[in-house]
């Protein structure tokens, strides 16, 4: 591979050109493909196969009630000793139910005097919207109609709060990328001392990036993806984007230093950073396109989606990044270096090198002081609670959230996570059997009331609604869906709504971790097997990764969860973790935490294949690795922080984990503890069993198969050519 890979550094050097205006033509075939095919995204989490969704098939099939459009929910609170039912404030909320009906988009309006959805203390009612499209169709315009009409009550006194799928926009991602794009590039500034270097990763990254989101926007069209979709696909492409660039620039100024012409330099810098960059990113895809094994579909979605912007960032890397060095030529290399034909000879040594004698000088306390920093960081996950977002998680300076607390003080904490009952039957039979299932459900604890059957025309579906005397995400509203589910007269009627569903989702998710991470981690063993042809290594590695998943974890449930450091992050809500975060946060940062692993590792490979003794091998790939691989945490860092300040509670939440996780990987993990568990080991990190090394195909991921095809004496070039 890495032969292909030099020769297709030096073809991408040489025709800079062509490949350029390749490049362009398929961003304009994706930008024409995205404009004209692309369709609306989704905040739907169903699960097929799981009894709330099919329940809600049985209730858009036999009843007409669909869940599929987006609703909303306007509550009108009566101040103080005055209540909603008072003469004016009953003419300001009618007037206001009228309005809404003659709202754009609006398809029913429930007046909360007719359906009696006021508070038994009168001091608060609310009235139920449902809309003619979906979630992602609700227009600006129609969402302007929806609160001018609601806040009209203000006039008779009245408070009104607005919650439900319709009265959310669109969150503003596009200022977090912002930042982390900004901190990224002062850190390639800092990093190469050349405007030019530091340019060509950022560029690269958000060429990659919008290909990504062209790709996803068409996929639109096609299939149903989440509306986090994007903003999780563009946190990826940028973080990987630029540190994929950043590796082989960085060789390709090594190489150039070491007085290689450019064309050269390419060639080399492709074949090892490059060779890297395919394993690193390999990793990556294999971690998101497994999210398939689940059989959720939003999460499958999800995965391919940010998976094809990940590989969107190799291809660019492997092929743009060596056709713009050779428009930029020796521009890449700081002004006093650009003068000389090769590098400076120094014998100071760099951090890099310090660092690593360091390490293997106190490699016994340089495993365990950052194990216990580890260890204490995991300790809160042990109460890590799970949930999918509603509007209780909402800011609380937010309408959603204030709609809610208003509906949960004048209704109960239940009332906002209703469980609906579907009873089927023979037809004519369904109002015995919802009969028998509401006696049975009422003499449940936690139950404060069970309303009513609603039986169709047929008289073989009805519909129950049951109040708990929990909030939606309580662990007692989990237990009483369990119990029901345990009821004899279960095989008659099926449980959901909205919070059923959450908690199916929430249990589906628990059972597709384990299968899911023996896949991933199974694949990525053989696959890290293959790169450094060894047993311990890719163990090591492994085991790494649990440690900053752990921490990762910890640091999440303090902050997210618990509130710690909570208003000092911008964290304005706490509450349970999403609970797709676990399958996520498992699966992204497995991938990132084998990028450092195969970019640290394979340059002290590199230098043990040349026959250095392990622990200058370690030495010299800390030497050459260190400067680099702390520049590309750095900003993956600072693109993953930058979504803390996303409106998407998962985006969120997943930016702030990742972000901690790629530090605690990338600081305590591959640059303290691996070396000196490698120093530890020894020539035993090298081991491989002689049948299975006859067994696995050689890659060459050091490029020393390319190196040695070279020339015996490569033709010199004058001055490389240079951009005007």
């Amino acid at each position: 591979m890495a032969s292909l890979l030099y020769r297709l550094g030096q073809f991408s050097y040489r025709r800079r050109w062509r490949v350029l205006l390749m490049v362009v033509a398929v961003l304009g075939l994706l930008g024409v493909g995205a404009a004209t095919l692309s369709g609306p995204t989704t905040n739907a989490f169903n699960i097929p196969g799981t009894e709330s969704t099919r329940a809600l098939a049985v209730l858009k099939d036999k009843m007409g009630v669909g869940a599929d459009n987006a609703s909303a929910t306007v509550v009108f609170t009566a101040p103080g000793s005055a209540q909603v039912t008072g003469a004016s404030q009953r003419a300001a909320i009618e007037n206001a139910v009228a309005t809404l009906r003659r709202a754009p988009q609006v398809a029913s309006v429930g007046d909360p005097f007719s359906a009696k959805t006021i508070s038994r203390d009168g001091h608060t009612a609310y009235a139920s919207i449902s809309y003619s499209v979906a979630d992602g169709d609700v227009t600006d315009v129609a969402r302007a109609a929806l609160f001018s009409a609601g806040r009209s009550v203000r006039s008779a006194g009245l408070e009104v709060e607005f919650g439900g799928s319709a009265t959310q926009a669109g969150d503003g991602a596009g200022a977090t990328e912002g930042i982390g794009i900004v901190v990224a590039a002062v850190v390639l500034m800092i990093t190469f001392g050349a405007l030019v270097a530091a340019g060509l990763p950022l560029l690269t990254a958000i060429l990659g990036v919008v290909a990504g989101m062209t790709g996803i926007q068409i996929a639109t069209g096609f299939f149903d993806l989440s509306a986090s979709t994007s903003a999780l696909a563009t946190m990826l492409g940028l973080a990987v984007g630029i540190d994929y660039a950043l590796f082989v620039v960085s060789r390709f100024r090594h190489e150039l230093l070491r007085g290689h012409p450019g064309e050269v330099a390419a060639g080399r810098a492709a074949a090892t950073a490059g060779s890297a960059v395919v394993f690193a990113g390999l990793t990556v895809i294999i971690a998101l396109v497994a999210l398939s094994v689940t059989g959720i579909p939003f999460l499958t979605a999800m995965g391919l989606a940010a998976a094809g912007t990940v590989l969107m960032a190799v291809l660019i890397t492997l092929t743009l990044i060596p056709a713009l060095l050779g428009f930029a030529g020796r521009k890449v290399l700081p002004r006093r270096a650009r003068r000389l034909s090769a590098a400076p000879s120094t014998t100071a040594a760099g951090f890099g090198e310090r660092w690593a004698r360091l390490v293997l000088k106190n490699r016994v306390v340089a495993v365990l002081i950052p194990l216990g920093l580890i260890l204490a960081a995991a300790v809160p996950a042990l109460h890590l609670h799970l949930a999918l977002p509603d509007d209780s998680t909402a800011a609380p300076s937010s309408t959603q959230r204030k709609a809610y607390d208003q509906l949960s003080a004048g209704f109960g904490a239940g009332f906002n996570g209703p469980l609906l009952i579907v009873v089927s039957a023979e037809p004519g039979g369904a109002s015995a059997a919802a009969s028998v299932a509401r006696s049975a459900i009422a003499a449940l604890p936690d139950v404060v009331v069970v309303t009513a059957p609603v039986v169709n025309p047929a008289g073989d579906t009805a519909l129950l609604t049951v109040i708990p005397g929990s909030g939606s995400t309580s662990p007692a509203t989990k237990d009483l869906v369990a119990t029901i589910r345990a009821l004899p007269a279960h095989r008659d009627f099926a449980v959901t709504g909205t919070t059923a569903v959450n908690i199916d989702v929430s249990d589906k998710m628990a059972h597709a971790l384990i299968p899911y991470l023996a896949i991933v981690v199974g694949l990525a063993f053989l696959l890290l097997m293959l790169v450094f042809r060894s047993v311990l290594v890719p163990l090591k590695a492994t085991l790494g990764f649990l440690l900053s998943v752990v921490a990762a974890f910890g640091a999440l449930v303090a902050v997210f969860q618990d509130g710690h450091l909570a208003g000092l992050l911008g964290v304005e809500a706490t509450g349970p973790i999403v609970s797709i975060m676990p399958i996520f946060l498992i699966g992204i940062l497995f991938g990132l935490a084998m990028d450092y692993e195969v970019f640290l590792v394979t340059r002290t490979r590199e230098e043990y294949v040349a026959g250095a003794a392990p622990d200058e091998a370690v030495v010299t790939g800390l030497r050459h690795g260190a400067r680099v691989v702390t520049a590309a945490a750095l900003i993956m860092i600072s693109v993953f922080a930058g979504f803390i300040l996303a409106d998407d509670s998962i985006i969120k939440s997943l930016g702030f984990a990742l972000a901690f996780g790629v530090a605690v990987d990338a600081f305590l993990v591959r640059m303290t503890i691996v070396p000196a568990v490698l120093s530890l080991l020894g020539r035993a990190a090298w081991w491989l069993p002689s049948w299975l090394d006859r067994l696995l195909p050689q890659v060459d991921v050091e490029g020393s198969s390319a190196v040695a095809a070279e020339p015996a004496a490569a033709p010199s070039e004058p001055e490389l050519p240079v951009a005007a």
